[in-house]
Order: C-alpha cells, then structure tokens, then sequence
C-alpha cells in the first residue's frame, strides 16, 4: 500500500484550550483510493495555544503489523472480542477432527497461549468427519459454536451444527450440543454466522445446489441461537467468473455493520491460490430477507498477493483492535503451488491486519500482507482564535 498523498488538515482553537487532533487523515493511495489512516501526534507544548496566532502539529501514520502469520495451520480463523475484554479465537484444526479454542487480553498474544480441545468429533454418525469452520459468539450470556461437520459413512454430507456453553469462560464447562441448524433442504451446507440487526438474529450460511455442484449463500431468521425460522432468503450465487475458479462457489460468509450498510463479506472459487473474497451490501433500513437489497460488488476485493507470498486469501472474519478499529481475520498459504486436494494441505494460517476505510464509507481490504510504503508524515495546522 503506498501512500501518494496526505491529505492537509485544518483546524482551529480558542486561546488556553488544547485543539483536538483527529485520530485519522485521509490518505490517497497510489491506486487512487481515498482512505482513513491512524497518525500518532507529536506532543503539542502549552504555550503554542496560549496566544493566537498559527501553528504546525506534525504526525506519522500508524498502521500495526500483526505477528505474520498469526497462527499457523489454522484455516477458517475466527476471532471475537467478548465484552470480558478476551480475544477468543478458534479455526479449522488441520485433522478436522475437533474444536479447539483460545483467548487472550490481546491479539498478538494469542499466539502464545495455551489452546484448549472442547469438543471432538463422535465416533461415528454424525458430526464424525471434517469437523470445519468454527465460529464462536456470546449471545445472551451464553456461549455458542457454529461449525460443519459430516458422517464417516458419508464424509461429504457436510451439515452445520451448533454447540451451547452457559459457563462464563467457555475453555471451561460443558458444551452440550444442540443439533443440526434446521434449513429446508438436505444437502452439502457449512459456514454458518449469525448476526442481530435492529432486534432480529439472523443465519448467514452457504448450501450447495444442482446436485451439489453450486454453493451459494442463503439468509433467514432465527428463533432462538440454533434454529431458522420463516423464509429462506437466497443471498447470492457465484455469477462472475472470479467466483467460478475450480468451482462455482460463495461460500465463508462474515458480516460487519458500518456507516449505515451491512456489508458481508465471502470466499469464492476453489480453495487453492484461486480462492478471493468478495463483498455484498445491503442499506441498514432495508429488508435484508429480500434479495434485491444486497449488491454483489463485481470485481473481488481481495485475492493473492505474490510479493508477500500469501496466496489463497479467504474464509475471513472481523475483529476490532483495542481502540475499536476494525480488523481482518483470514487465512493464506505461503505459497502456489499444492499437490493434490488443497483441502488436505494444512498450511493455510491464520492471519490479522487493520481494515481501512475509503471516503465513500466502503471497506478497503487492501491485499495480504499490505505495509504501508511511500509518504508518512502527516501536517496539521491550527489556527488560534
């Protein structure tokens, strides 16, 4: 990501009070996006507000660098910040064959914590083969786990269940487990998030169609943390031919409110360097059970990056840092090149970098493994009156 420009800022002040510095600068990129940027300001003395007049305040940008990868071997990452303060995090463990989590007061101590095992797979039936995807969320004091899974007598009847934990820390207790997520037809189905808007919980989830060979992305109500209700919505469908590499496919849904839009944000096409993420949106005010509320942004908005050697990005979430700034939680490979079914290649780690903002109130993904590169230093200047 390189900076061409910084935008100037202009402010004033009365004469005795300190001017309020804007946490964030409009920055033009190289590639002609506007977007929101941290700056770390310098220490402003008393005395320059102490008379009128004008003055410079000189920053420099701030974009954090996670630890890279965050996790290893983790694909799916999922990471949730509870109101306890915790960073829960839990994704795809390489032997599919269990669900693992961890926490930590910060993101880039995760890492170096202790994971817990919380559930294994059954021995047989179901829930027996490719435990997949978990997702962890608090919803009304307790603790639930969305994941897939499937049968050791059929290991691609791939279903989505869901785990309920009423202990305060969920690395401790029992999850008990509440079943299959009832969706109206039976057929290769995972990836299921839920979210409340407005006092209705939503399921977001993708399902395979046309004798499992389209997977597209479905929405409906939910009566309680583990049931659908009424209608369900088809979302979106693999259109483009970005979303139909290897597969068609749309699939990993994520979704984050912001700036009046809900925007959703989903993997597509096989698993391997082809697979990109793409983004539908919908206005806060609309029916979101209506599927011409949602637009499908066209190109995909993020996808390999052979200079930092991340290919494959995908499967993501949203987290925000300490100060409530948002964040993108993904996987990649290391590298292109996989022999055999990408699926059974574990290197897929997990992975966390800021998620900026253009002037248009759209998310900017940026690519994998974006440093921030060209101008740095940001100028105020503040008229005393």
């Amino acid at each position: 990501m390189i900076v061409k420009d910084i935008h100037p800022v202009r402010l004033s002040s009365t004469v005795g009070n300190k001017p309020e510095l804007p946490p964030k600068v409009n920055v033009s990129l190289d590639e002609g996006q506007v977007v929101e940027i941290k700056v770390d300001w310098e220490h402003v003395d008393t005395w320059k507000y102490q008379q009128k007049g004008e003055f410079e305040v000189k920053g420099k940008l701030s974009y954090k660098q996670y630890p890279r990868p965050l996790i290893e071997q983790r694909a799916d990452p999922y990471i949730y910040l509870n109101h306890d303060g915790y960073y829960y995090f839990t994704g795809s463990h390489p032997l599919y064959d269990r669900i693992v989590l961890r926490r930590a007061k910060k993101i880039e101590d995760l890492p170096k914590v202790k994971e817990a095992t919380v559930w294994e797979k059954h021995q047989s039936g179901i829930m027996s083969e490719h435990i997949w995807a978990p997702e962890i969320h608090y919803i009304n004091g307790r603790w639930y786990i969305y994941f897939a899974a499937g049968d050791k007598d059929d290991v691609w009847a791939i279903r989505p269940y869901v785990l309920e934990n009423t202990s305060t820390n969920p690395l401790e207790g029992k999850w008990v487990e509440k079943g299959q997520i009832n969706t109206e037809f039976q057929s290769f189905s995972l990836d299921a998030t839920t979210f409340e808007h407005q006092g209705i919980r939503y399921l977001v989830w993708a399902q395979k169609v046309n004798n499992d060979t389209i997977s597209n992305l479905y929405i409906a109500k939910m009566e309680n943390p583990w049931t659908i209700t009424g209608e369900q919505v088809l979302l979106a469908t693999p259109d483009y031919s970005w979303e139909q590499a290897g597969f068609e496919v749309n699939e990993g849904p994520a979704v984050l409110k912001r700036n009046g839009r809900i925007f959703i944000a989903y993997s597509a096409s096989a698993t391997d360097d082809r697979y990109a993420i793409g983004l539908l949106t919908a206005d806060e005010t609309s029916n979101l059970l209506d599927e011409k509320a949602w637009t499908k942004t066209a190109k995909p908005v993020f996808i390999s990056n052979k200079k930092q050697k991340q290919y494959g990005p995908g499967h993501n979430s949203f987290t925000t840092d300490e100060t409530g700034d948002d964040l993108l939680v993904y996987h990649a490979r290391p590298y292109k090149q996989i022999s055999g079914n990408p699926l059974y290649d574990h290197n897929r780690h997990a992975r966390v970098q800021p998620l900026l903002w253009k002037s248009d109130g759209t998310p900017y993904f940026g690519v994998p493994g974006d440093v921030l590169k060209g101008k740095q230093e940001a100028v105020a200047k503040v008229e005393v009156i």
